[in-house]
């Protein structure tokens, strides 16, 4: 166990089972104990973005069940599937928000999909998002910039069931979904297929409200408040 000890002027690191003979005491200034703060993520207005649409890009699954049976069928072939999504970010009215691809009424997703065998999960995550979210004339298309990883989640059967690890009974994992952050440009244009929808979703709404949004994405306030968000206007 690790014990942070002080006293007025000074303080030290002590590591131990609790008595004092076998304790390891590493001196400390207090002017040594500097305030972390995490990374700097620039978020620009709503308003500084364009939104269009592009040709509907038919869904493969009708439904879950569906969608289940063709990734055992994957698995069978490739085995892991390996899934990379981003999380898009701009504010409104200084507050940040998740830009999400809406399917139907009540189904929300990141924009992302999976990884070609062999493929890379940056350049992977660049092409799905190109796919989902940019412009097909290539002159309009966003320079996408993959920044931090923020999560990893895993699918340890074929059931809609995703976890933050894997868990101990599980040897073979049927998915695994990874979460980066997506900074955005200052301005750029998106253009989504006429079949889904493009939302901003605020950090509020998101909180704790797996039963709208599920899981992951109801996880997303917890996982970025590790950033320091530079508002601009």
């Amino acid at each position: 166990a690790l014990f942070l000890s002080g006293s007025k002027n000074s303080a030290s690191l002590s590591q131990g089972s609790g008595s004092g003979s076998g304790a390891m005491k590493l001196p400390m200034s207090l002017n040594q104990l500097e305030f972390r703060t995490g990374p700097t993520v620039d978020l620009y207005p709503l308003a500084n973005y364009t939104f269009d649409s592009k040709a509907a890009q038919v869904e493969k699954d009708t439904s879950v069940d569906g969608r289940l049976e063709r990734m055992r069928a994957n698995y069978n072939k490739r085995g892991i599937r390996e899934t990379v999504e981003g999380v898009l970010l701009a504010h409104d009215h200084g507050h940040p928000h998740v830009l999400l691809l809406q399917i139907n009424a009540a189904f929300f997703k990141l924009p992302g999909g999976r990884l070609r065998p062999g493929e890379n999960e940056v350049g992977g995550l660049k092409r799905k998002l190109t796919k989902k979210m940019a412009s097909i004339h290539e002159s309009f298309q966003p320079k996408w910039q993959v920044g931090d990883l923020l999560s990893v989640w895993w699918r340890p059967s074929f059931e809609p069931y995703h976890y933050p690890y894997i868990p101990a009974h599980v040897t073979a994992p049927k998915e695994r979904r990874r979460i980066y952050l997506v900074p955005l440009p200052e301005k750029c244009l998106f253009a989504v297929p006429q079949n889904l929808k493009l939302r901003a979703v605020p950090l509020f709404e998101l909180y704790d409200n797996a039963n709208r949004y599920g899981p992951i994405i109801s996880a997303l306030p917890q996982l970025l408040s590790r950033f320091n968000f530079n508002i601009n206007t």
